[in-house]
């Protein structure tokens, strides 16, 4: 058996594969519509919310629905992955995304090209994100246009280092 890659700091990863991945993306699914339906509630009431479930008057949409649909979701999870490494569903899958070459998080630039790099993954069938299940190093297209690597960690540890910034393995 080889022994696990290194990154160019010299550290050995243990890469999230394809399964782990779209575990952690149904699992952040499930929450983001949780808290965008709370916040659709709060911010648009119960009869917002019908027309929203059954599809009435999508024709034109208002501003706080798309702002709630497209901007939210993208600043969230770009903010996560700046601030812990990862969304929820990859943190209870023991995920941290952190940047190829260093190891360290990423930034914020980093993590909008990443998001950013979605669109691209999607594009065609979505084969950027079944990349991941063959891919050497488990890299989506998006993490190959950002320089992102997901790798999988000790959750005592990433808790530990949340704070800190630090990635020690």
């Amino acid at each position: 058996m080889s022994a696990a890659p290194r990154s160019a700091a010299g550290e050995h990863y243990h890469y999230a594969g394809f399964w782990r991945r779209l575990g952690a993306a149904l699992i952040d699914t499930v929450v983001l519509a949780i808290v965008l339906g709370v916040l659709a509630y709060l911010l648009l009431g119960v009869e917002a919310l019908k027309s929203l479930n059954t599809g009435i008057d999508r024709a034109q949409p208002s501003s706080t629905i798309l702002l709630a649909e497209n901007l939210l979701p993208a600043v969230l999870t770009i903010t996560l992955w700046v601030a812990f490494g990862g969304t929820p569903g990859k943190l209870l899958m023991s995920c941290r995304i952190v940047d190829a070459r260093t190891g360290e998080k990423v930034g914020i630039g980093r993590a909008m090209l990443r998001y950013l790099g979605y669109f691209v993954s999607a594009l065609v069938l979505f084969i950027g994100f079944l990349w991941i299940a063959w891919d050497r190093r488990k890299q989506g297209w998006h993490d190959k246009i950002a320089g992102t690597l997901v790798i999988v960690e000790d959750a005592e540890q990433m808790l530990r280092d949340a704070g800190t910034g630090r990635l020690d393995s």
